[in-house]
């Protein structure tokens, strides 16, 4: 039964015929749902073949898994000639180990593959471990020779029956008791049964001729039918091509309309872009070319106009947008408004700037009778409005903005120049007025009255001196080894002939001084602190560290660097704002070392009253911003101080000293 199923449902499907089959499981699996089938084809050139085919689980349904050729089979090994044994190997490209059903079922299946080798590949199969009974029993004695001759048409000749044969000649056998028995009997009966009904057969066919005629015709005219069908068809078929044509045609079109509309929208996103980011109103360009820049209104435009000339200009454009034409003309466009505004904006602070020159020098003469510098609190509120366009110009620009800073330093140089030497030449005249014109010097000995002065400042004035007092302290200890026989009262050097008038020009130079310095410190503030806003320059500012105020007795000088603290590296924004304070300001230094020169030359006891407030000045200012301007100034001009206090106290230490009363020896501490 298996047979004729895998016969019907498999091979015959695939022109193959069925010559043995053997129920097997893989080795060490107890499942027989496998069978190794041996088949040969219908067509020439025969092949043969081993094939695999699985039984399903459910029902009888096969599967065909995998074929071999049989001329790739090497070995066949039956594991034991003698002994009865259900296990064999097939040596394919690697070793397939098999367990039959049955011993005998094996048996058959290695003949049959024995015989296939002998008649279809002339003997390349190796058999091992087989019974050579089993091999010659596979060829009967006298079929050898046409086995080995190749006698291929006896085997191509049979054709199994199938099972509706098989059905009728049971019937047949079942309808006639001695067709087992008699065979020959059987057989002639069945050829007197098949005479009659080849009779019966050729009357038949004589009797229809002529419905055999008309079938003929019927035949023929359904012939025709079929032509004009086929040509109805044919005709269809054109129709149907020239139809998918014209549907290819519309596909291609609507392909072709979408890819239209994809790059209409990406087209319009791309204007949508550049128009919203590189559009500048009309009411911005206005304002560039005409904007009112002194009032506050216009100002306010322009700044607004400004900033969004530098974002469209700024923009970050997509890849292809700078070689668009038009973007190329609306960049050109922006350059050359931002050309025109800034040299607008620069041509009219210039002028603010020469302005401010000409409006200040009118308050000089004010300023010149009292010792007050003119104030520029209003030139620097009214240049502040421009200040975020400065920091544009700063951005956009930058030779401008630096063409601008020079003219900046240039203007304002001149300016304070005039004002401070005006300052200075009114604070020389107010000191030099009040020393009758130098005729206390003639009554006077120069050193005689520096240690008068020193002897009454100690009594009246000790209070005042906030600034360093270790050169004095020195000074006692140094004239105490010194000078021990000449040691006498400080208390009573009032005796001497110096005038009462001496006290009161100190202290009237003592108050110039201070407002000089009172006067100086807020101008440069102010002027440092206006730079930084309206030059966009960023004032680092650092922590002050401990003071430093290494002297030295022998003539040497404190330190250009008050301050040790601080960072270590300047910014150069900080740094441009000491230079154009250092230009803007460069009278100032040497102005005061002027007034120094001055003061000493009268008195020489004044550089003790400049020494005190110049270096409470220092100190004010170093913990300000020890790197600014006005501190760097102050320690230079506080070198001078100290060298000339440094050499007034030599001067006073080689002065006799005349005494009378009781006795002050200097070896005593100080009395302050």
């Amino acid at each position: 039964a298996n047979t004729h199923a895998l016969q019907r449902d498999i091979f015959t499907p695939n022109d193959e015929r069925l010559l043995s089959i053997v129920n097997v499981c893989k080795a060490g699996k107890k499942k027989r749902n496998c069978f190794l089938c041996a088949t040969v084809t219908t067509e020439r050139p025969v092949q043969v073949n081993v094939v695999k085919v699985k039984k399903s689980d459910k029902g009888d349904f096969y599967k065909r898994q995998t074929a071999w050729a049989l001329r790739d089979l090497a070995v066949v090994d039956a594991k034991d000639a003698v002994k009865e044994n259900p296990e064999f190997d097939l040596h394919f490209d690697k070793v397939y180990k098999w367990v039959a059903s049955s011993t005998a079922e094996k048996n058959t299946f290695i003949s049959c593959i024995w015989k296939l080798n002998q008649r279809y590949l002339r003997k390349k199969i190796d058999f091992i471990n087989v019974s050579s009974q089993l091999l010659e029993e596979s060829v009967p004695s006298g079929e050898n020779q046409s086995v080995a001759g190749g006698d291929e048409e006896a085997v191509d000749e049979y054709q199994e029956l199938n099972a509706r044969e098989e059905q009728d000649i049971e019937i047949m056998m079942e309808g006639c008791e001695y067709a087992i028995s008699n065979a020959e009997a059987f057989a002639e009966k069945l050829s007197r049964e098949l005479q009659v009904l080849d009779g019966a057969n050729i009357q038949s066919i004589m009797a229809s001729e002529k419905q055999v005629n008309i079938l003929m015709k019927l035949l023929d005219e359904a012939l025709k039918e079929v032509d004009q069908i086929e040509m109805k068809l044919s005709s269809y078929e054109e129709m149907l091509q020239s139809v998918k044509e014209q549907m290819d045609q519309i596909s291609e079109s609507n392909h072709l309309i979408h890819l239209s509309n994809t790059n209409n929208v990406k087209l319009l996103s791309e204007i949508e872009f550049l128009v919203n980011h590189m559009d500048l109103a009309k009411g911005h360009i206005k304002a560039l070319q005409e904007g009112d820049l002194t009032s506050s209104r216009g100002i306010e435009a322009c700044t607004n106009a400004a900033d969004a000339l530098l974002q469209c200009m700024n923009v970050a454009l997509r890849p292809g947008h700078d070689m668009l034409h038009a973007v190329k003309e609306q960049q050109q466009r922006f350059s050359d408004l931002r050309e025109q505004f800034a040299r607008r904006l620069a041509s009219h602070l210039n002028s603010v700037f020469v302005q401010q020159g000409h409006d200040q020098s009118s308050t000089l003469a004010q300023h010149s009778v009292e010792l007050t510098l003119p104030n520029h609190h209003p030139f620097h509120r009214d240049l502040l409005r421009y200040a975020k366009l400065m920091e544009w110009l700063k951005n956009t620009d930058y030779g401008k903005y630096e063409g601008l800073t020079k003219n900046y330093m240039d203007y304002l140089s001149r300016l304070y120049e005039r004002e401070i030497k005006d300052f200075f030449e009114v604070a020389k005249i107010k000191m030099t007025g009040t020393t009758k014109e130098g005729k206390k010097f003639a009554t006077l000995p120069r050193k005689e009255s520096a240690v008068k002065q020193e002897t009454e400042s100690l009594h009246g004035s000790s209070g005042k001196l906030t600034g360093s007092t270790s050169s004095l302290n020195k000074l006692s200890v140094q004239s105490s080894g010194s000078r021990r026989s000449q040691s006498s009262s400080l208390l009573d050097m009032g005796n001497m002939s110096a005038s009462d008038l001496d006290v009161a020009d100190r202290t009237k130079f003592d108050k110039i001084f201070e407002q000089v310095l009172s006067e100086l410190e807020p101008l440069c503030l102010a002027e440092q602190d206006f730079i930084s806003k309206f030059f966009k320059l960023q004032q680092h500012q650092s922590i002050p560290g401990t003071t430093n105020e290494a002297e030295e007795m022998d003539g040497g000088s404190l330190s250009r660097s008050y301050t040790s603290g601080g960072p270590q590296t300047v910014s150069s924004e900080k740094d441009m704002i000491r230079q154009m304070m250092t230009k803007i300001f460069r009278c100032i230094e040497p102005e005061l070392n002027n007034l120094i020169a001055l003061g000493d030359k009268i008195d020489s006891f004044n550089s003790l009253y400049m020494l005190v407030k110049m270096s409470h000045h220092v100190w004010t200012a170093q913990n300000v911003d020890p790197a600014s301007f006005l501190s760097t100034t102050l320690g230079n001009v506080l070198v001078t101080v100290k060298r000339n206090f440094d050499k007034c106290i030599k001067e006073v230490e080689t002065i006799p000293i005349q005494m009378t009363g009781p006795s002050l020896s200097l070896n005593d501490p100080p009395l302050f």
